[in-house]
């Protein structure tokens, strides 16, 4: 008789199809269809380079079986299958059937993932993929409007409409967007991803509209083709993706959001989802948001005219004249009292959106506001992502 053996799998209610992992394997194990990204069990050899790269933790799937599922039974998953009831021991210990050395690779490569997220408790239910490689939503540009002061940081604001076509999307979420013409290897371009700023209503109430943060990066294929674009353009959109990096719908919960440049953009679409939810009442958002200077800063005219009492704002800035350097991390410690006051709350949810460099300064931040209040950061961490109440999206 067979011994059951252990086989790496990818979440597709999580995963939001960015291709890193793909990108990332030494060996081509991970591929993808239209629909989802899979890992060939004949080739993974478990040397989990691919994990610290994903953002969402979607990556970290294990399953103990009799035979691998193959790819055609991937490329149809839905959701994940669950655990399959062998009746031998291996198979009984579920996750803890991974061997020593794997669980220590495992542990070291979350310190890049975040971990494995959760949603909030309260989070709506989320549509995931509903337009893939193959059947894309076809938007419509309705506006694309430049956010910032600075030659050398351009960031777009670009306003999609899908007219007759559902695209249910709630904050958090992010879509694909495919560019045209061909890569070096003669293939479609793969869908680049983008964090939706508008909340789950529209950009417009009642609108069927979405709205992305793009910043122009001078080699980026998508970003420079979206930034380009004309009113009256069409986009090919594939997903929505994502069903972690989700807004507590409760009313009650607390935000504590930290991001820098276009990781703004779900902060966003969160400030006006409550704006449009709670009215006049307090808010209980706090965010910490870095730029280079105010000239860079994206949508820096309207945070200023965001009421205090629905969010209270840091504008941190590491290059402005005429200022020392500042980094997120840096205001965090000066707010020490309030920040940690939060992160005893259980009401608090965190979100982290940014690039993967302000990761280390945050997390050493968090970890000495703990260390005030006699709390390892570590188990706090674990904690508040069990709960469903930590989210991490970097790049």
């Amino acid at each position: 008789m067979n011994q059951p053996v252990k086989q790496h799998l990818i979440d597709p209610e999580i995963c939001i199809r960015c291709y890193t992992c793909e990108m990332s394997c030494p060996i081509q194990a991970i591929t993808h269809d239209d629909n989802n990204v899979v890992v060939d069990a004949d080739k993974c050899n478990f040397c989990m380079d691919c994990i610290p790269v994903c953002p969402t933790g979607s990556i970290d799937e294990w399953r103990v079986v009799a035979a691998p599922y193959t790819l055609e039974e991937q490329f149809g998953f839905t959701e994940l299958p669950p655990q399959e009831d062998l009746g031998q021991d291996e198979a009984a210990t579920g996750l803890e059937a991974l061997d020593d050395a794997m669980a220590a690779l495992l542990a070291d490569a979350h310190k890049g993932a975040g971990g494995k997220a959760r949603a909030p408790v309260s989070a709506s239910k989320p549509s995931v993929n509903m337009y893939n490689l193959s059947k894309p939503a076809v938007a419509r540009v309705q506006g694309n409007y430049r956010l910032t002061d600075d030659d050398g940081h351009d960031v777009r604001h670009i306003i999609l409409d899908f007219g007759a076509q559902p695209f249910p999307v709630l904050e958090g979420q992010s879509i694909g967007v495919t560019p045209p013409g061909l890569d070096k290897d003669g293939k479609p371009h793969l869908p680049r991803l983008y964090s939706v700023s508008s909340p789950r209503d529209g950009e417009r109430p009642h609108y069927n509209n979405l709205s992305l943060t793009v910043k122009r990066d001078a080699g980026g294929i998508c970003s420079n083709y979206l930034c380009d674009l004309q009113k009256g353009d069409e986009v090919r959109v594939t997903g929505p993706f994502g069903a972690t990096f989700l807004m507590p719908d409760d009313p009650d919960a607390r935000m504590l959001m930290i991001c820098t440049g276009t990781g703004s953009a779900p902060m966003r679409a969160f400030t006006m989802r409550r704006q449009r939810t709670v009215g006049a009442r307090n808010g209980g958002m706090v965010m910490f948001f870095g730029a280079r200077a105010p000239g860079s800063l994206p949508y820096f005219g309207p945070l200023a005219k965001v009421p205090e009492t629905l969010l209270h704002k840091h504008l941190v800035y590491s290059r402005a004249d005429g200022q020392p350097r500042e980094y997120v991390q840096d205001r965090l410690r000066t707010e020490e009292d309030a920040v940690a006051e939060m992160l005893q709350d259980p009401r608090t949810h965190i979100y982290i959106c940014g690039l993967r460099g302000m990761e280390e300064g945050v997390e050493q931040a968090f970890t000495n506001i703990a260390e005030s209040f006699g709390q390892s950061w570590a188990a706090l961490r674990d904690t508040l992502r069990n709960d469903g109440r930590y989210h991490v999206e970097t790049y």
